[in-house]
C-alpha cells in the first residue's frame, strides 16, 4: 500500500474533463478505513488540495454519499449519522435505534466524546430535545454505553428477570415499560440470552412476540432491535438491508449506512444471514435495486 500512489490515482481520476468514477471506486474500495485516512492526509500534503472537497465537487447523489462515507473515520461516520437523524428534517428514529442498539460500550463512549467536540452539545441532550416519553428513555439508556459486558450468567437472577418481564407485560393489564428497559438495556448478553430462554418457558411465547403485542411504534422498534442485536447482530443488519430495499422505493439512508459502517466489520456474516433469511443473495438484491456507479460501489462493499 502506497498512500502517495493512491492519492495520485484519485487526483488523476478527477482531473480534466469528466470524472473516472470506476477508478475512484476501484481505489477506495480496495483500501481499509485507516488506509483511506492516510490517503486523505497524503493527498493534501502532495497535491495541496482537500480530497473530500474534490470528491464532493466531482460526484453527486447517493454515489457521493457512499464515497464520502467511506472517507470518514468509523466513529465520526456514526456521529454524523446520529446528528443527521436528530437535526435533519424530521427525526430518523430508525437510524438512532440502529446505531445505539448495535454498538459496543467503547464505541458509544467514543461517539459521545466526538459528538460533543463536533457539535458543542451532548448526544444525550439532543436525544432528549428531539424525542419523547419511553422511547426517549430507552435511547438515553443505550447512549450511556453502560451495559454489563461480562459473560457471567446468574441463574437465579435470570429466572427473576424472566419472571419480572412476564409480570411487567403479558401478565398485567397495561405494560410496565421501565422493567423492560432496565433489564434489556443493562444486563450482559449471555445473561439475557438465558433470560429469553427462561421467558419462553414461563410465557409460552418468545420475548419478541411479547414486545410486539405489548408495545408499539418507536419503543417497540427500539426494544426489538436490542433483542435482535443481542441474539445475532449480522442477522439484525441483514434484516435492515432487506427492509431498505424491498417493496417500492429504496431507503437509501439505511442502505448506505449499513453497507458503509459494516463493510469492514461483519459483512461476510451479514451476507450469509441474508441468504439464509431471504433465499436470495444480498448481491442480487442490490443489483436489482440500485443502478449506475451507486450500484457498482455497493456491490464492491458487499464483496461481490
Amino acid at each position: 500500500f502506497s498512500a502517495e500512489q493512491e492519492a495520485q490515482a484519485l487526483r488523476k481520476a478527477m482531473k480534466g474533463l469528466g470524472t473516472d468514477e470506476d477508478a475512484i471506486i476501484e481505489t477506495l474500495t480496495k483500501l481499509n478505513v485507516s488506509q483511506r485516512q492516510q490517503v486523505l492526509i497524503t493527498y493534501k500534503s502532495t497535491i495541496g488540495r482537500d480530497l473530500i472537497d474534490d470528491l464532493k465537487s466531482e460526484l453527486s447523489g447517493n454515489f457521493e454519499r457512499v464515497i464520502i462515507g467511506l472517507m470518514t473515520p468509523t466513529i465520526m461516520y456514526d456521529v454524523h449519522e446520529l446528528r443527521r437523524a436528530l437535526k435533519g428534517a424530521g427525526t430518523d428514529e430508525g437510524c438512532l435505534i440502529e446505531i445505539l442498539a448495535s454498538r459496543t460500550n467503547a464505541e458509544i463512549q467514543h461517539i459521545n466524546e466526538n459528538y460533543k467536540l463536533q457539535y458543542g452539545s451532548t448526544l444525550e441532550d439532543d436525544i432528549v430535545s428531539d424525542t419523547s416519553s419511553m422511547f426517549r428513555r430507552v435511547l438515553v439508556s443505550l447512549a450511556t454505553g453502560n451495559r454489563d459486558e461480562g459473560t457471567f450468567v446468574d441463574e437465579a437472577l435470570a429466572q427473576q428477570d424472566a419472571q419480572c418481564l412476564y409480570e411487567a407485560g403479558e401478565k398485567k393489564w397495561g405494560t410496565d415499560e421501565v422493567q423492560f428497559m432496565s433489564i434489556l438495556c443493562t444486563r450482559n448478553r449471555c445473561h439475557l440470552l438465558r433470560v429469553f430462554d427462561v421467558y419462553r418457558v414461563i410465557a409460552n411465547k418468545d420475548i419478541t412476540e411479547s414486545i410486539k403485542s405489548e408495545m408499539s411504534g418507536d419503543l417497540e422498534d427500539a426494544l426489538l432491535a436490542v433483542v435482535k442485536c443481542l441474539r445475532n447482530k449480522p442477522a439484525y443488519f441483514a434484516e435492515r438491508l432487506y427492509k431498505s430495499m424491498k417493496g417500492l422505493g429504496t431507503d437509501d439512508s439505511t442502505l448506505i449506512r449499513v453497507m458503509v459502517s459494516r463493510s469492514e466489520v461483519d459483512m461476510l456474516y451479514i451476507r450469509r444471514e441474508f441468504l439464509a433469511m431471504y433465499g436470495k443473495s444480498l448481491h442480487s438484491f442490490i443489483k436489482g435495486d440500485c443502478s449506475g456507479d451507486y450500484r457498482k460501489v455497493l456491490l464492491r462493499l458487499c464483496g461481490g
